[in-house]
């Protein structure tokens, strides 16, 4: 039998092209970094998340470089084939010389292959200047954790027409500023559609329906042990994978073949507006 392809940005274009989809996942730690990798998935997130289910904080926040660098580095060596990305923490990117400071350390020091940014057509500036310096860069849209304190609370994104249109234009511009992955989370299932069709790159989508390149959860919430889920927050997009006993590799397992299939995310998972 052929190796598996080891997952870059080429490959993750070429799996776009091909109709396949990509399932993601986030992890934290040398343990289920292995199991991840082993399980299929194709691309891992080291993500600000950890302020939540690894410090039990209530917001991301407070994660810092330092915090991101050392759990990517916990999960770096032991993926021989999914691609791993890192979250730019709150503030790190606020400018030019601090976003390229921090990803210089998220790569040399965390060994991660891509940083991910949030926001809109105003990190285009950023996400260039990461770019054309040898950064490979996912741009986050829809809800943005980072700015719960400024958007006041954590709802679907992109409802209406004109902010549907607002968030269409933010991807084409972040696309041409040099993004080579754009994520969509929270936002209605047909914005998550046109999106995508319009989109020069693979979108990966956290509750933005069926038809994007690919799918990301939160690792604990699909194994039903996230504050989150555990406290009965579950977001609407969550599915329970633990679900009739089975052992946390099958778990896995089973996430990353229902998103290779489309079985996830079902109509249930998905916002309508």
């Amino acid at each position: 039998m052929e190796p598996a392809k080891t997952v870059n940005v080429s490959e993750l274009r070429r799996m776009r092209e091909a109709g396949e989809k990509i399932a993601c996942l986030t992890c934290y730690d040398a343990s289920f970094a292995l199991i991840q990798d082993r399980a299929g998935v194709d691309m891992i997130l080291v993500g600000d998340s950890l302020g939540m289910v690894i410090h039990g904080g209530n917001t991301t926040t407070p994660v810092t470089v330092a915090d991101i660098a050392y759990h990517s580095r916990c999960v770096a060596p032991h993926l021989k084939r999914a691609f791993l990305v890192a979250d730019l923490p709150f503030l790190s990117y606020a400018t030019l010389e601090r976003a390229l400071d921090a990803s210089l350390r998220l790569m040399q020091e965390g060994g991660a292959k891509m940083v991910k940014l949030e926001g809109g057509r105003e990190q285009a500036s950023i996400v260039e200047y990461l770019s054309v310096r040898g950064v490979p860069v996912c741009a986050h849209l829809g809800l943005r954790p980072q700015f719960v304190h400024k958007m006041g609370a954590m709802k679907v994104q992109g409802r209406d027409e004109e902010a549907a249109r607002e968030m269409l234009h933010d991807a084409e511009v972040l696309a041409k500023a040099g993004a080579d992955l754009l994520l969509l989370e929270c936002v209605p299932a047909e914005l998550g559609r046109r999106i995508t069709e319009a989109s020069p790159v693979p979108v990966i989508g956290i509750g933005a329906g069926q038809d994007v390149d690919g799918q990301i959860l939160v690792m604990h919430d699909i194994l039903n042990i996230s504050p989150m889920v555990t406290l009965g927050r579950k977001p609407r997009f969550v599915k329970n994978y633990m679900t009739g006993g089975v052992d946390i590799e099958t778990a896995i397992r089973n996430y990353v073949a229902e998103v290779k299939s489309g079985a996830y995310p079902a109509p249930e998972h998905c916002f309508l507006k």
